[in-house]
């Protein structure tokens, strides 16, 4: 099973791409992840897909969507929702209309966040975006990573064994989830 990640921060230090990385480690045998670039897609543009024609890299990403099994999403919040660039990503790939590359595929949701609030604006609204898009969400346990600086350590690994261990509980329920979806 393949499972792709999509992390809606293009910081290269970003904390969502260090938990994913921690994260990706708990698949068990027989899944492999794989982080999906989502940063070099122009600005989705509906003449796109008549008059100037679909670029090639919207198909080559929306081909690579279609080739993944699931998709985990870990993003910060920006301003009570999700980044420009992972709505953008969600967009390209939903179109054209009717041959949305994201029906069906299992996901999860990550939300991370520096302060208290732990992504939740983020994190429930991409829960909209998904539901929309057809695409089962693991439900519970939610995950939110708030104080995210505090958890990980200079190489970026998670120090915390509580947070460690309630991250492989989720896992554990979006393989289960994926496994019920195949």
């Amino acid at each position: 099973m393949k499972v792709g990640i999509i992390l809606g921060s293009l910081r290269k230090e970003s904390f969502s791409k260090k938990v994913a990385s921690n994260v990706a480690s708990l698949f068990p045998k027989g899944f492999e992840t794989e982080f999906v670039e989502i940063g070099n897609l122009p600005l989705f543009n509906q003449d796109y897909e008549g008059d100037l024609g679909t670029p090639s890299i919207y198909t080559e990403f929306r081909n690579k969507i279609k080739g993944l099994d699931a998709v985990l999403f870990v993003t910060p919040e920006y301003n009570r929702s999700v980044p420009a660039v992972l709505k953008n990503a969600l967009d390209v790939a939903s179109r054209p209309y009717g041959e949305s590359a994201w029906s069906g595929k299992p996901a999860a949701i990550i939300s991370i966040s520096p302060g208290a609030l732990s992504g939740f604006g983020a994190n429930h609204h991409l829960r909209q975006i998904l539901a929309f898009l057809n695409m089962p969400v693991v439900q519970q346990p939610e995950a939110y990573i708030g104080n995210v600086h505090e958890l990980l350590d200079e190489e970026g690994k998670l120090t915390n064994e509580g947070t460690v261990q309630f991250l492989q509980t989720f896992v554990d329920t979006f393989v289960d989830l994926i496994q019920r979806n195949k």
